[in-house]
Order: C-alpha cells, then structure tokens, then sequence
C-alpha cells in the first residue's frame, strides 16, 4: 500500500481547539464569529458535534489569543496537540483515548445526575399521576418547595452559568432559553405560594423540575448517541500498537516501546499479533488481515518485498519487516487525521443552519414575549400567559439544528473509512453525492496494470507440456513478460501435474530485439515476435495467424514459443502466447452499479485504440478515449464537464492522472498508486478494486439523505411546535420531552448509516 504522505509545503496554518460548553447551534456560530474577529484569522469553522474548532490562518497565530476569545465569548477552550510528523510518536500515551476516557467519566457523572434529579421529581408529580383516583396524592407546599428548588438550583445550576455566560457576551443559547423557561414556571409557583399562604394554591414545582430532567436526560442521550459517530476514529487508534518486537545486532530480540522504533529497524511479528510500523517484509511469508485499514475482508498474502501496513494483524507466519514509518508517518496515523479532518469539517449545506442559528435565539425570545402579551390581552390569567410563554422557550431549544448536520458526516465518514473509502473534507462529500459521470483510467484502476497472459493457445502439444517449456524458456528472466508467463505456468495444476520435474534448461540468452532462447531439454527452443518467427522461415498455420491477428488489434503484445531445427525435430511453432493487462474481477461489476445509480462511466486512457476498445466492451462502458496524453486527460475531464454540465469525476492512480483528478469536480485516487495522485484527490480508495468508487458515490448520497432528513425534521419540528406551544396546546413538559426527543432522533437517525453495507 502507498503512503499517505501530506504534502510538503502548506500555504495556511491550522489550528484546533476544543471546546467545551457549547449546547447548540447557537453556540457553535458564536463560537466561530468570536475566533473569526480574531486578527490574522482567516477562517473559522466550529462543530458542535465534535466540539471542535479548525481555525486557519495564513501565518501561525498565538493560541493563548484564540483560548482568550472563546473564553471571553462564554465558552472553554484548549488547543488539540497534533504529534509532528517527522518524529515519533508513543502511540500509548494517545489524546483521544484520554478524551474518550474523560467524556465516558463525564457521561457517568450526568448520568446520575439525571437519575438523582428524577428521583426529587417524581414525587412532585404525584398528584398529576394519581388525578384519576378519588383521592390524589399532593404533597405539602413547604415539601413541594424544597424538592423543586433542589432541582431547580442544583441539578439546573448548570443552566444558569452558561446563561450568564451568553448574556455577557449579549447573546442567546440553549441554556438561557431553558433558565428563563423553567425560572418563569418557577418563580410563577413561589408567588402563588407567597400569595396564598396556608392554601393548596396551583403550583408548577413539577413542570420546572420535569423540565430540567427531561433537557438533562435528552442531553445525556444525545452525548451517548455522539459517542457512537466516533466509533471509526476509536477502532483506528485500537489498532495502534504500544510496543514492537525488535531483532539487536546479535541476532536476539528484545521487547521495546513503539516510541523507540526508528525507520530501519527489524521488527519481528509473530503470528496473530499486530503489526506495529509501516514497512517491507525482509523474512517469511504470511496472510495479513487488513480489514479495518483497507475494508478488505480477506486476508492479504504477503512475502518477502511486500509492504505491511501498521495496525493490520500477522495471520499464520512469522516475519521480519524492516520499519519505513512509524508514530505519526505511519498509513494508519495519517488515514485517522485524514477521518477526523473530515469529522471536523463544516459542510456547504451547514451555511443555512448558521444563518437560521444566529438570529433563533432572539426570534424565540421575541415570539415568547408576543405569547405572553397575546394571552394576557385575550383576558388569560397570569399563570396562563406565563405557562405559554415558557412552553415556546423549552420546545424552541435549537439543539437538533446544530447537530442535524455534523452527526451525519460523522457517521458517513465514519462507516466509509471502514470500508476503505477515506473523504477528505466535506466538501469532497457534498460533491460525490451529485456525481453523474465517472472518468476511469485505465492501467491500474480498471486493470491490474501489470501484464498477464491473457491467451495461451498450444499448437500440435498437449497444453501443460507447452506451459512447461515456455516458463523453462523465461524462468531466469526479471523480464515483466517472462514473470507473467511463468506465474501462468505455475498456477495451472495440468502444467505441474504433467511435469513435475522441472524441465532442464542450458544456453539461455536474450536476443535484443527478438526474444528469448535456450535449450530446453535437448531442444532448441524460443519465445520471441513474429519478425522473429519470420526471419526463421517457419511456418505458421493460418488459424494461427488469424487468431494472432484479433488478438493483437483487442491492444494484446503477441509472442510465439517456436521450435528451431534440430537433426532430431523439425522446425515449428510449439504455441501463441498473448500478454495484456487483465481487466481487474471487479470492475464490470463496479460500472454496472454505476450505471444502475445514474452515473455515466467514460475510459480515458493513453494506451492503444485496440485496448482502450477491448477494455471498454468488456466492461460495458460506450464512451471511451485512447491515446490521451496526461496534459490532455485533464481537456478531457473539462470537456465531460462542458457537455453534461453534471458533476464530473475522475478515478485514477498514477502520476500521469494528477491534472485529470485536478481538474475534476471531484478525484478518486487509488491508494494503490503515487502520493502524487492521492495528494490531489478529494477521496482515496484504500484498495485497488473500483467496487470502492461506487461504494464511495453510494456513502455519500446516504450521508446527505441523512443530512436532508435531519434538517426536514428539526425545521419541521420547530415550525409545528413553536405556535402549539404559543396557542397552549403544549405544557412545559410536553414541550421539554419533544425537544430533548428531537435532539436523540436526529443523532439516531445519523448512526442508521452505520448499517451501510457494500452492494446495499
């Protein structure tokens, strides 16, 4: 596998924070414009459901200045250490492990917190639950007064800082609208219990209490469901290793930290352990499982050469890797950044949520003023105007707006990045979901871009013995042809069960510009061209010639195993061989799907008309382009671009794709292929199968159904909500279990994503 080496330089310089207090939309864009008014910022962007802030800038900031800004702004912040990646890293001592551990602290903490708030109560809804019965239950005022102020100021304390926190920084949030909402239900029953002492006055104990429990209950929901969008990123830092095996310069080995591993070193892994660095087998040959880094779901043989990737899991043999990256170079470090970065960024569709977002808070307040006014000018009483009003403030909380969007890039980026789809940013999201032509090339990303025999026809002897004697002929050759014939050779089982005594083989020489010769167990023998053949004067039957001649023009490199005369046998031609890039098992099955979901696949490739025609009618795609120079695939793309005026991309993997993938609305690189390719793509396929590019399209018209559908009902849910509530057809605490139940189904219809599976 390449390297998902980063690009050298960078223009911009990125910053992350974390930041915590944040409850809603509304405290996310406030966030964001308090860091944006930073000077030298020139970009902000906060989410929520990451709690994250990326701030860009074209020159490295002061972080203390930016911690000062969202402190001043209401809220906390820290910087995000990011290990530099010339240097290892001790992968044991990892930052999110240590947040994850802090958020599940902290869950357990509100968790009961939630539970000792139900307990208080339950009681003060007694005469609610029992009002059906001939003699329902109430507490006395005094007990009533006690339990709803526990509530209120203990287990609602938490409402009331970041209220204060907004109003000093002259805005609105959650919170504020939750504290006025349940002080006002309060406050409304400590007057009529002041007012009519001694009395069982109509109280409201209950529905502020029920309130605070139910908002704390939807929250501590809502940060579970969260947790679960971060599974891809917490199962990537699971693969991380702590520790290596090393081989010391006596031969022995020694077990040491992973930090102390340096590029070069001989890591020794046995099997069903995992592989600690990057790096190229020195010793054995095993399987590798590297499922959960390339969503291959069988494991991958690899002998002495071969890269292993760290993370992936030594299946049945013992190997020596000698070390090419570790820590933060590594593929597996690198693939985490890149499914956080993705996590972390705002998507197009997010700018209608911040402009709803920054002026929500006000409106709600405004049209809570109006309720009041409007049913204290219809003649209500005062404890139905004040019920009102605060029914609009707790079923208005913005919650769900703010994570409608962000929980579902987590989860798509998340359910990609396990099945070897890594997106790069969510703008490369928003594109692949409206893609209506894919640009293919071909070497490598269709076919296996490297030669095979396509074709082995024998000529008067049996097939094996004919298999035989041409790899006898090329078996010394580093030659591509000659390792692909015998490959061929020796994964027929009639070749090595008709000879399973190698063939004797002397003389072998290459003839420049003819082929290759030897004597073959007493024969004379040769493979080369059918000049060769020609300048020899032997025959060639007419079958022979023909089929040489379609073969040839499907783009095919023709060669001949040829006989010279001996006093012992007669000149001949022994069999027509054909060598060509295998069409990948795959790929027909990858453009059938995509022409199944309304895309258009085109070839674009720089090889022959004849191949460029064979590969496409192999693989049903009617439009394809040969001969296209790598300056000229990008005129290609641009032209696609003009004529469909649909969104555009292009799939590849060498260095000669890089202007296509750029010139593309959207590139898709194999990470079987350069950096260089992979460095301009919007999404990397981890595995060379094309199944990926449709995998890829699929996730991300998922992911923005998801996002659709979380914004339909979080507007919808607000545009119902907010009049009942101003027209009294909710209480408070109808109205405070509609908006917590609002936040939770938003995230859970997010994690449906999670069920994604290839080929669904």
């Amino acid at each position: 596998m390449t390297d998902l080496s980063e690009p050298a330089v960078r223009s911009l310089v990125t910053t992350e924070l974390e930041i915590d207090g944040m409850t809603c939309a509304a405290c996310s864009a406030r966030v964001e414009k308090a860091l944006a008014r930073v000077p030298g910022v020139a970009r902000a962007s906060v989410n929520l459901a990451t709690e994250r802030a990326t701030v860009t800038a074209g020159e490295p900031l002061d972080v203390e200045r930016l911690v000062a800004a969202v402190t001043q702004a209401g809220y906390d912040a820290r910087p995000v250490v990011v290990p530099d990646a010339a240097t290892p890293v001790d992968e044991s001592a990892s930052p999110a492990g240590d947040r994850h551990a802090d958020k599940l602290r902290q869950a357990r903490r509100e968790r009961n917190a939630v539970i000792a708030a139900a307990l208080l109560t339950v009681p003060l809804m007694l005469p609610m639950l029992t009002e059906w019965s001939s003699a329902p239950l109430a507490l006395p005022v005094w007990l009533q007064l006690t339990l709803a102020s526990a509530v209120q100021f203990g287990f609602g304390a938490r409402f009331y800082t970041a209220a204060w926190r907004a109003l000093r920084a002259k805005s609105g949030n959650m919170d504020l609208l939750v504290a006025l909402g349940t002080s006002a239900a309060y406050g409304l029953s400590v007057w009529q219990t002041a007012a009519h002492p001694g009395e069982m006055a109509h109280l409201y104990f209950e529905a502020s209490a029920a309130v605070i429990v139910l908002v704390r209950f939807g929250k501590w929901l809502e940060a579970r469901a969260k947790r679960q969008t971060t599974d891809a990123i917490r199962a990537l830092n699971a693969l991380r290793p702590d520790r290596a095996r090393i081989r010391s310069g006596d031969g022995g080995e020694r077990d040491v930290p992973l930090a102390q591993v340096r590029v070069g070193t001989i890591v020794v892994v046995r099997p069903g352990e995992r592989v600690p660095v990057d790096g190229v087998v020195l010793e054995g040959r095993t399987h590798i499982d590297e499922s959960l880094i390339t969503g291959e779901s069988l494991p991958v043989a690899k002998e002495t050469g071969e890269r292993v990737t760290a993370g992936s899991i030594n299946g049945d043999g013992l190997i020596a890797v000698t070390t090419s990256a570790t820590g933060a170079e590594t593929t597996l470090a690198r693939i985490i950044r890149l499914v956080e970065t993705a996590q972390a960024e705002k998507a197009p569709i997010q700018r209608l949520v911040d402009r709803v977002s920054a002026v929500f808070v006000p409106a709600i307040l405004a049209i809570a003023l109006v309720t009041l006014a409007g049913w204290l000018l219809a003649g209500a009483s005062g404890e139905t105007a004040i019920l009102n009003a605060v029914s609009v403030l707790v079923i208005a909380c913005p919650c769900a707006l703010g994570l409608a969007t962000p929980a579902a890039i987590m989860a798509g980026t998340g359910v990609a990045a396990r099945h070897g789809v890594l997106i790069k940013d969510a703008l490369a999201l928003e594109l692949a979901q409206r893609v209506s032509v894919v640009a293919f090339d071909k070497t490598g990303t269709l076919t296996a871009g490297k030669p095979s025999v396509v074709a082995f026809e024998p000529l008067g002897i049996e097939r094996g013995a004919a298999l035989a004697l041409a790899a006898a002929v090329q078996r010394g050759s580093d030659h591509p042809l000659a390792r692909a014939l015998v490959a061929a050779a020796e994964s027929e089982a009639a070749a090595a069960a008709a000879h399973g005594a190698r063939p004797t083989v002397a003389h072998a020489q290459a003839v420049p510009g003819r082929g290759v010769q030897a004597e073959v167990d007493g024969q004379r023998l040769a493979i080369g061209s059918g000049r060769w053949l020609a300048e020899q004067h032997i025959a060639l039957p007419p079958e022979a010639a023909a089929q040489a001649q379609a073969l040839e023009a499907a783009g095919n490199t023709i060669s001949w195993l040829m006989r010279f005369a001996t006093p012992d046998a007669p000149a001949a031609v022994l069999a027509l061989i054909a060598f060509g890039d295998a069409v990948k098992p795959g790929a027909r099955a990858a453009v059938e799907r995509l022409a199944a979901r309304g895309v258009t696949s085109v070839l674009v490739t720089g090889d022959n008309e004849g191949s460029a025609a064979s590969v496409a009618a192999a693989l049903g795609i009617r439009e394809f382009h040969a001969q296209v120079l790598p300056a000229d695939k990008a005129q290609v793309v641009r032209t696609l671009k003009e004529r469909t005026g649909g969104i555009v991309a292009m799939a590849g993997d060498g260095i000669n794709d890089a202007p296509a993938l750029a010139a593309a609305d959207i590139g898709m690189a194999m990470s079987t292929g350069t950096d260089v390719a992979m460095h301009t793509a919007g999404i990397t396929l981890m595995r060379g199968d094309p199944a990926l590019i449709a995998d890829a399209i699929d996730i991300s018209r998922r992911t923005y159904r998801k996002i659709r559908q979380n914004l339909f009902w979080a507007f919808v849910y607000n545009l119902v909500g907010i009049p009942l509530a101003a027209f009294g057809l909710l209480n408070p605490m109808l109205a405070g279990a509609a908006m917590a139940f609002s936040s939770v189904s938003v995230v859970t219809n997010a994690l449906l994503l999670k069920t994604w599976h290839s080929g669904k």
